[in-house]
């Protein structure tokens, strides 16, 4: 797989990398309300940074199961000024806008963001595509069943596995033949996206199935349900049992990890590529 370098963007596989969550929202599952504004969000920014954040996501819409979807101008209103003030304090630092509105893609990439990440796959609206292609950014491409607020109703799979696969074909067929770099797509597949406890659990552990496709993976189970069913912990409490989750998904070869406790994840991977026998850790 080539690196991926684009901007501020420098992905050379040869480690996993670490997406660190900042929720530019009143109601996120996680930590609703804590970063909604500007200066609050660039403080959550440098201490992901600080703790060895590789990318930022910032969203401000929350995707939890049963949420309504946020007014684009609202969106924009939390979003933006979030954006523009990190990316004056930390100049450096890849930053990954968390939409599936192309609107607020387009003003996020002109305020200094990097990568689209995208829960519908660049599906919901066409106009996404034509602006990563025009852009050339770099797309995540995420696997959901529904939208968020019908997405958690009895969800069904006949093979969940098969099912995500052959999205993810489709995806990268009309993505590529509409232009977009098939090197600039990144793979997710939407853990708690659509997905009952026993989905969740089965696309994490057949994850290496996906790295056929020849396209990075991004896993992002951090302090979701299913590790509360596991756990009986509530959101706050599930770091450990994500970290769990993410130790699982970087033996079967995920390339990123999108959590919200960027500490624990990385000294979590400096142990794991220390035990793999590589030259040593990278963070530390």
């Amino acid at each position: 797989m080539k690196p991926l370098k684009w901007g501020r963007l420098h992905l050379d596989w040869t480690r996993p990398y670490i997406m660190g969550v900042v929720n530019v929202t009143p109601d996120s599952f996680s930590d609703g309300g804590k970063y909604l504004q500007p200066q609050s969000a660039l403080e959550q920014a440098k201490r992901l940074v600080a703790a060895g954040a590789d990318i930022l996501d910032i969203g401000g819409e929350s995707t939890r199961p049963f949420a309504d979807p946020v007014p684009l101008e609202e969106e924009l209103t939390r979003v933006i000024p979030a954006i523009v003030l990190i990316r004056q304090h930390l100049p450096h630092i890849p930053i990954s806008i968390d939409t599936y509105k192309a609107q607020v893609a387009e003003a996020a990439l002109d305020a200094g963001a990097d990568i689209i990440n995208d829960i519908s796959g660049l599906r919901f609206e066409p106009e996404m595509i034509s602006l990563a292609r025009e852009r050339e950014v770099p797309v995540v491409v995420m696997h959901m069943k529904g939208r968020p607020r019908d997405m958690q109703l009895s969800p069904h799979y006949d093979d969940v596995l098969g099912e995500i696969e052959a999205f993810f074909k489709e995806r990268l067929e009309t993505l590529t033949t509409s232009g977009i770099d098939l090197e600039k797509i990144i793979l997710d597949p939407g853990i708690g996206f659509g997905k009952r406890f026993e989905d969740n659990l089965t696309i994490l552990r057949e994850l290496k199935r996906f790295l056929r496709l020849g396209r990075p993976l991004l896993v992002g189970p951090s302090r979701k349900a299913f590790i509360g069913q596991i756990t009986g912990r509530p959101p706050e409490e599930r770091d450990a049992g994500t970290m769990g989750a993410v130790a699982w998904s970087v033996l079967q070869g995920a390339h990123i990890l999108r959590v919200h406790n960027v500490a624990m994840a990385r000294d979590l991977l400096a142990v794991i590529q220390t035990i793999s026998a590589r030259k040593g850790p990278s963070y530390g």
